[in-house]
């Protein structure tokens, strides 16, 4: 049966435009290819949205899920592949079947890149982040260990060392790939230093981190760090290129204006997956609004 939108993701974003088409009116379906939540729900605490002083980020997205599903909303735990146009009429081929609707939004969301080291997994959430500005405050005092060398890595090194009581930062190679005005400024903080020409081995610690172990990759010998935390800053990885017949892509990241409309008509994108400055649960939430107000007003012009 056509839908009027289909929204692909099942994050923050997806789910808030889900929100204001169903309250517009409209039929929409959600495609998820795993679970309903994003990386948020993967967050024991999430504290910096705007009204909600604390709460889990399964339990913020728990309470998303549930206030869509009240309001009608339809999903499946499908993968889409590949999206046609054909006519005024958008085409979903997912891993399972094709669904069909007159309006699409993107809302795919990215992956934090990670390590792949043992244990990674098994510590996230005790003492292993992916979000300075999610989790810093919870090692407050703290000794905590940086793992990355680019933009993001020292934006989180700055913003940390005002909160723990020392951040090292820790490189692969022998220098920072970063802005130098963020290279010049986080070597004036007296909190935070930095070693070069470290490779992660190990992470240590039950059932939180302790410390994490590197291979010097010059000496060879191991050094250990003693530490409550490892923010793990080594960059993001989007998955749009299955749509790139649809859109206008920058680094893999989908390019779309403030009404969050891409290169096609009727087909927009929201959230992490796009291209923009800050990504955060808030700021995913905002696109996720604004594509789903533009979505209903581009079906109306259809009729």
């Amino acid at each position: 049966m056509a839908q009027d939108v289909i929204i692909i993701g099942g994050g923050p974003a997806a789910m808030s435009a889900a929100l204001y088409l169903l309250r517009s009116g409209k039929k929409v379906l959600l495609l998820e290819k795993e679970a309903f939540g994003g990386q948020i729900a993967e967050s024991p605490r999430l504290e910096n949205y705007p009204s909600i002083q604390s709460i889990s980020g399964l339990e913020f997205s728990d309470n998303l899920f549930n206030q869509i599903m009240g309001l009608g909303a339809e999903f499946e735990l499908e993968e889409a592949e590949s999206i046609e146009k054909k006519g005024d009429a958008f085409l979903v081929h997912t891993n399972y079947q094709t669904h069909e609707a007159k309006a699409v939004i993107l809302a795919t969301g990215v992956k934090h890149r990670k390590l792949g080291n043992p244990r990674e997994e098994e510590l996230t959430g005790h003492g292993i982040s992916y979000c300075a500005v999610c989790d810093g405050d919870f090692f407050s005092g703290k000794d905590v260990v940086l793992i990355g060398d680019a933009n993001t890595a020292l934006q989180y090194a700055l913003l940390l060392a005002g909160k723990c009581h020392h951040v090292t930062i820790c490189t692969l190679f022998d220098r920072f790939f970063a802005d130098e005005i963020l290279v010049e400024a986080m070597k004036k903080v007296p909190n935070i230093s930095y070693r070069h020409n470290l490779n992660t081995k190990e992470f240590k610690g039950s059932p939180d981190l302790t410390s994490v172990v590197f291979t010097n990759t010059v000496t060879r010998e191991e050094e250990e760090f003693p530490c409550a935390g490892a923010f793990i800053a080594i960059g993001q990885i989007p998955d749009n290129d299955r749509y790139a017949n649809l859109v206008e892509l920058e680094k893999g990241f989908i390019k779309a204006n403030e009404k969050m409309e891409t290169k096609t008509p009727g087909l927009f994108a929201a959230g992490d997956c796009r291209v923009k400055g800050v990504r955060q649960v808030v700021t995913a939430v905002n696109d996720g609004a604004i594509a789903g107000l533009s979505a209903a007003n581009y079906l109306n012009t259809l009729k």
